[in-house]
């Protein structure tokens, strides 16, 4: 049965999550048109660029992403506290670069509203944008409907692009964060579409790699705004964590020797190729080898809903309504 979003979402448990939006076409999102022999790679592009400027204008930062031919795979960090440092005139340049301003809201910015009632109701319009610059489903929605209206005017037809509802996944603790990270980025590799992981290009660990993701310098191009991807702190130093912004608490070079490890063991032709020293990631997350496989090679079948600890799990079903979360026997098993 359908699951309401807010029984998907608690911000209180968790700022991670991950997302899947899967197109409902034959022709593909981004893939090889068997029947008309077209090529869609270049909507990759668009997908990327989209999600960057959307990164710039929500208080929304992008942790991990990987542009499959039918799909894509997004783990957000959803920055609650940026969104709330926002002046309300901030909220509304960013709000309003998405969609139209309404009169009431262009009359409080230029001071003309003539009573505290116009005020009081200016002021509610932008409390509601601020709340929807923390909300995942308008950032899905901002991007998914401009996707498909692109590829709708590219195809010259109309209808549904993607599937009703995108998947959402709650992210209970850094154990569970850097998996599905990693269970992202490995995506084109599991697929047999790459080989290696700097060569696997539209997901975020080839961008992180290689610093690309900026766009060509044309017209069509005129919206987009960079925002780097949520960085790695942990070679930081204490006190730089405490001035500047958040974000994950390993260290890049050590997540990437994880990535490439992984992918290298978990591919059939290339087990047994890496060499036998553990990445150090693994030991600060308290995991052994087989623990990290189990919960990497079965990331996305058994793990449903939300993925942690059976302590953040139980937490999460009780701010979320439930009485039970799906992928508690899986992890229990997994850790003992």
């Amino acid at each position: 049965m359908t699951q309401s979003r807010q029984s998907q979402v608690s911000l209180s448990d968790t700022p991670y999550y991950h997302c899947i939006s899967r197109c409902v076409r034959r022709a593909y999102l981004c893939g090889e048109d068997k029947y008309t022999e077209k090529s869609f790679a270049h909507r990759r592009q668009w997908v990327i660029e989209r999600m960057h400027y959307l990164a710039s204008v929500f208080s929304i930062d992008i942790c991990a992403y990987a542009i499959m031919s039918n799909h894509y795979h997004l783990v957000l960090h959803v920055n609650e506290r940026h969104s709330e440092e926002l002046s309300n005139e901030q909220v509304c340049e960013r709000w309003c670069q998405l969609y139209s301003k309404p009169v009431l809201v262009a009359r409080w910015l230029d001071e003309q509203t003539s009573s505290a009632a116009e005020n009081k109701a200016a002021l509610a319009i932008i409390s509601n944008w601020r709340e929807r610059l923390v909300d995942i489903s308008w950032f899905m929605r901002c991007l998914n409907e401009f996707i498909a209206r692109k590829a709708n005017k590219e195809d010259e037809c109309s209808g549904r692009f993607w599937e009703g509802r995108f998947k959402s996944q709650a992210l209970l603790d850094e154990d569970a964060l850097v998996t599905c990270m990693a269970y992202v980025d490995l995506n084109p590799i599991r697929a047999k579409i790459n080989d290696s992981v700097e060569t696997s290009e539209y997901t975020s660990v080839y961008e992180r790699i290689h610093g690309n993701a900026q766009p060509e310098d044309n017209p069509s191009n005129y919206y987009f705004k960079k925002k780097s991807l949520f960085g790695f702190i942990g070679d930081a130093d204490e006190s730089d964590k405490i001035n500047h912004e958040p974000g994950i608490s390993f260290s890049l070079i050590d997540y990437l020797e994880l990535v490439d490890w992984s992918g290298r063991i978990l591919r059939e032709d290339k087990r047994g190729a890496i060499a036998s020293h553990h990445p150090q990631l693994l030991h600060t997350l308290g995991l052994d080898e087989s623990t990290w496989l189990t919960l990497a090679s079965r990331f996305g079948k058994d793990y449903q809903g939300a993925v942690g600890s059976l302590e953040e799990l139980a937490s999460f079903a009780e701010h979320t309504g439930k009485c039970w979360i799906a992928s508690k026997n899986q992890l229990r098993r997994s850790i003992h």
